[in-house]
């Protein structure tokens, strides 16, 4: 009689795992260890010691004024991203625009939504700056952007230069959503009497609210977080969070690490705040959707 194969004692190592390997340990070294590092370093002195006075130290007037300024400008992007998003993706979705549109759209939206940093930030500078290609044209028309009050290097600059990224974002979300709304529901609300504005008040947009609420919290993270273009584009003279915590950081005469972790550590909370709302409300409108 033939005998079976031989089990070994043991367990076996799923190969399937070793696929997301490697991104486990980048986020473990590039993610986690520093975000370790940022809550720990917040409650430390310069000697190692426990203490709660770097948190203590946010309240100041300067650091709070950096955390209103970092807020009333993601809020203004957000605000912004969202409702000019909204307005192109619902265009092409229910615009009747070609649909040549939607892939060209689609494809500028996912690369512009990462385009960021120095580089959006010189192009900004190249573009509409003080000595920009569009500001000398317009100069040379007659129209000096300076004269009405225009400044790219400016808390109003700032949040045009976040609505490259915030915009693009905003259609990439939203655009899923609206391919959700069921045709069944608009045809119903139709031969209930419904306008196209009734519709789009008592049926849509409830619908909606949760996808459009959920990217906004996204957004305001988005802005909230970035670093290096509003550095590259106004300096240190504009007071936000992120320049304050590169000032503290990088070890000024005058600089603070702890503090600066502190200040990160703000950052995080706020940012997470944000997240969470928007994965709580994206279930949300997905489970609608469906």
């Amino acid at each position: 009689m033939a005998k079976g194969p031989i089990r070994r004692g043991g367990r076996r190592l799923p190969v399937e795992w070793l696929g997301i390997l490697p991104f486990a340990i980048f986020a473990f070294l590039f993610l986690i260890l520093p975000t370790l590092r940022i809550v720990t370093g917040a409650f430390q002195d310069v000697e190692g010691g426990f203490t709660l006075q770097n948190l203590y130290d946010l309240n100041t007037e300067s650091i709070r004024a950096a955390y209103w300024t970092s807020i009333k400008l993601s809020l203004y992007s957000a605000s912004l991203g969202c409702a000019i998003g909204f307005a192109m993706a619902a265009a092409v979705v229910f615009g009747g625009l070609p649909k040549a549109v939607r892939s060209p759209l689609l494809t500028f939206s996912g690369v512009a939504s990462n385009f960021a940093g120095v580089p959006l930030a010189f192009a900004f500078i190249a573009t509409i700056g003080p000595a920009g290609l569009i500001t000398m044209e317009l100069r040379d028309v007659g129209i000096n952007l300076r004269a009405y009050g225009f400044n790219l290097l400016s808390f109003w600059g700032l949040v045009i230069t976040y609505l490259f990224f915030q915009i693009p974002l905003m259609i990439l979300i939203i655009i899923p959503a609206l391919d959700g709304l069921k045709r069944e529901w608009r045809e119903a609300a139709e031969v209930l009497g419904a306008t196209g504005l009734q519709y789009w008040r008592m049926v849509a947009l409830p619908i909606l609210f949760p996808s459009i609420l959920g990217t906004f919290a996204l957004l305001f993270a988005n802005a909230f977080g970035a670093v290096a273009t509003a550095f590259a584009l106004t300096g240190p003279q504009l007071n936000i969070v992120p320049i304050k915590l590169f000032a503290q950081i990088r070890g000024d005469v005058l600089g603070n690490p702890n503090l600066g972790y502190a200040l990160a550590f703000g950052m995080i909370a706020i940012t997470v705040v944000a997240n969470t709302v928007y994965i709580v409300l994206r279930v949300r409108s997905e489970r609608w959707l469906k």
